[in-house]
């Protein structure tokens, strides 16, 4: 009994090992139980067997069964395929005979590695499988697995491995026993299951380039031509050439690389000759695949370069992808990081028909890419690859990929001390023995800084909302401004509610407003970008302005992202109030104001703005749609000053005799800056009294008895005063009756009118 069903590609984390998803309706209609084996034919009566794998609930009754690249290629079937699936009669294999690769030195019978690795997966003579040994140089091209070739079975055909069978290693080398080998060629390199987070764009690169080629049909029958090209830009790192290697895989098509620089020559036309080679060559192999990596390089505006050479490339360029004669089948993928940098004539329907951004990878992205380059690492139990899908703002793939090498090299380093590195060979129970636990992952994480954010990114402060002592209204007001259109962004769609651009906290000095910007990008699970003004001052012209235009592209290109401006009046003045500075502070105002509701959308970027004088910045900021949620970060009251001392004290040896109410009714006036100092200096009082009373030698066995007591905080509160004074406190709470009442125009003569 068979039944064809369509190919789809299966999920990152169960690629590599022989499975085969049906979906459960079809499952029920063959017949088949999770664990047993069928056989998958494809084009050319090309066949490759696979274990059963009950298929994701989204398939449920669609008629799919996904498998990955590797049988893919051996049943010679692409995505969207049709392939006819039946029960296979599997035997097991009491032994098989592999051949490693040539570079390969291990010392030691590595068969039952190989046995452990194979274990259920069901093989054929000549096939090439991929085995995760462990990590280091000796694990092949990847990095993470070696490619071993099955030289025979016994029986004979298709057999799985199990824990019975035995494993012989040939004398002959995989390279030499390729040659002769029956069965499927070497795996492709790069498949679609080795690209992570990146779905929604891998399917529009698909339907731009596999159904023109596969189904020219489809257009001419709507009298349309097809898509010419594909432009790929986005942040370093992102995939872009990883997209273009895997569609050169799975697609049947000729690939055809021009690296930028390469092309390029000091002898005059030698460059445009190099460019019409390869398209030639392409279209004499249709369909074709032309990949042009850093395609900035050798296609910039016409109007900003010097170089004569340029020029006729790009022309020469143009004329190729859209001249008078046709391309035919032949396809052109571009890719940059410097989309603005390319001339504008390559970027229209005809040539690059459609320009595909890949970005920076959600958490869910992030988790993909983890399991991707975790796949033939050997783990230890409890790593959670979820949390440090969390905890990796702003990394790309490529940071992704370092995170991990790193973690595996953290474990090598481990083992190095019982190597013998003069020797030929490594012993194979040093490999076996190789394991990535928690604490290598974590030592990577502390060295990577991801690279969409380096030049911006500031590590988000592990503050939570428990270590801000008080301020309850206040907290309430963030959270529902900045955290509740990120987690329920459904919510606000369905009340037609947009979320607010911005939030100025202002009050008086040491009341907390940096630390609950801290906690609120902690609390949000966002990246998170700190501004300092005066940083973004420079000397030159127009340098001050692009500053922030580049922060805000940033935040864009990494959303969700809280950028935080702390004193913002520094850089924010009243505009025509200041002389001296050539107008860069003027500048400077417009700038924001732009980015802060221009034409350009802010989606899934909050700004939050700090100063402790709000009648310094420049009104048109303060007005909705801007900075439009103003909250007052206030002198914390008894209750509030009492919660304060719980988190400043939560760590500190205290004796019986400090009562937090006494210390919280005697400090009328204080901040949080204020009390943090009294807590510091009571502890340090009592540190003071106890090294003074003991002897050095005696110091660290008796610190165990020290405690913190009522004396101490009672001389503490003598030597420090509460920093806000009535009157300045007055004046916060009077302006912020008036930005409650006032409107936008007059909220600046309001605010001047309170601290004159």
């Amino acid at each position: 009994m068979s039944t064809k069903l369509t190919v789809k590609p299966l999920k990152q984390k169960d690629a590599g090992r022989g499975l085969a998803a049906v979906d459960r309706v079809s499952m029920q209609e063959l017949e088949l139980e999770n664990g047993d084996y069928i056989l998958l034919q494809g084009k050319d009566d090309e066949r490759a067997v696979a274990r059963v794998w009950p298929g994701y609930p989204e398939d449920d009754g669609r008629g799919v069964v996904r498998i990955d690249g590797r049988l893919r290629q051996e049943a010679n079937v692409g995505i969207d395929d049709r392939v006819s699936i039946e029960k296979a009669d599997v035997k097991p294999a009491t032994e098989i005979t592999i051949a490693t690769p040539q570079n390969l030195r291990i010392q030691g019978n590595i068969g039952p590695l190989v046995r452990d690795r194979l274990s259920g997966q069901a093989i054929t003579q000549g096939q090439t499988v991929r085995v995760g040994f462990g990590i280091g140089p000796m694990s092949g091209s990847s990095g993470r697995e070696i490619p071993l070739k099955i030289a025979d079975t016994s029986p004979s055909g298709t057999v799985v491995v199990t824990d019975g069978t035995e494993i012989a290693i040939s004398e002959k080398p995989a390279e030499q026993i390729r040659e002769g080998a029956s069965g499927a060629e070497d795996s492709p390199n790069v498949t679609y299951e080795d690209i992570g987070g990146l779905d929604r764009e891998l399917e529009q690169v698909r339907e731009m380039i596999e159904l023109p080629m596969r189904h020219p049909e489809l257009f001419q029958q709507l009298g349309i031509e097809p898509p010419k090209g594909v432009l790929l830009h986005g942040p370093p790192g992102t995939g872009k050439t990883l997209m273009a290697k895997a569609v050169a895989s799975e697609v049947d098509a000729s690939f055809h690389t021009i690296s930028g620089p390469e092309i390029m020559s000091k002898y005059y036309g030698e460059s445009e000759e190099q460019l019409r080679e390869i398209f030639d060559e392409a279209e004499e192999n249709a369909p074709a695949i032309v990949f042009i990596d850093e395609i900035d390089s050798i296609a910039p505006k016409r109007g900003e370069t010097s170089g004569d050479v340029e020029r006729r490339v790009v022309a020469q360029l143009l004329s190729l992808m859209d001249g008078l004669e046709e391309r035919g089948q032949v396809i052109v993928i571009g890719a940059t990081n410097r989309v603005d940098a390319i001339d504008p004539a390559l970027r229209r329907g005809g040539r690059f028909d459609r320009e595909i951004e890949i970005g920076v990878p959600d958490k869910e992205g992030r988790r993909e890419i983890l399991q991707v380059h975790t796949r033939g690492m050997p783990l230890a139990e409890g790593i959670d690859l979820e949390r440090y899908a969390e905890n990796t703002h702003g990394f790309v793939g490529a940071d992704i990929a370092t995170l991990t090498r790193e973690a595996a090299m953290n474990a090598l380093r481990r083992i190095r001390p019982e190597l013998d590195l003069e020797a030929e060979e490594i012993d194979a129970d040093v490999l076996e023995a190789l394991e990535v636990t928690e604490d290598d992952f974590k030592q990577s994480l502390k060295g990577i800084e991801p690279s969409a954010l380096r030049e911006v990114f500031v590590e988000v402060p592990d503050i939570s909302w428990e270590q801000v002592g008080g301020l309850a209204d206040t907290k309430e007001r963030l959270r529902e401004t900045i955290q509740w259109p990120l987690d329920y962004p459904e919510v606000f769609e369905a009340m037609d509610l947009e979320a607010a651009k911005g939030v100025l906290l202002y009050g008086p000095p040491g009341t907390g407003k940096t630390l609950l910007a801290k906690a609120v990008a902690n609390e949000a699970e966002s990246n998170f970008i700190s501004i300092k003004g005066p940083e973004l001052l420079n000397k030159f012209v127009g340098e001050s302005e692009k500053g922030v235009r580049e922060v805000f592209s940033k935040a864009r290109e990494n959303a969700p992202t809280v950028i935080f401006f702390d004193e913002i009046d520094s850089i924010a003045g009243e505009r025509g109030q200041r002389s001296g500075d050539s107008g860069v502070g003027e500048r400077m105002v417009s700038q924001l104001l732009t980015e802060l509701d221009g034409l350009e959308e802010l989606e899934d970027v909050v700004v939050i703005a700090t100063t402790n004088r709000p009648d310094l910045i420049d009104s048109a900021l303060l007005r909705p749609g801007r900075l439009d949620r103003h909250v007052h970060v206030p002198v914390p009251d008894e209750d509030a000053r009492r919660a304060i001392f719980e988190v400043h004290t939560r760590e500190k040896p205290l004796a019986d005799d400090v009562d937090l109410d006494w210390l919280a009714d005697e400090t009328d006036g204080y901040v949080g800056a204020d009390i943090e100092a009294v807590c510091r200096e009571a502890s340090m009082a009592a540190t003071r009294e106890f090294i003074n009373s003991v002897d050095p030698e005696d110091a660290i066995d008796s610190v165990g008895n020290v405690r913190v007591r009522r004396e101490h905080f009672e001389q503490a509160l003598r030597e420090v005063n509460a920093s806000v004074t009535p009157d300045v406190r007055e004046q916060y709470d009077e302006i912020e009756e008036r930005f409650d009442q006032a409107e936008p125009d007059a909220r600046e003569q309001e605010v001047s009118r309170t601290f004159q």
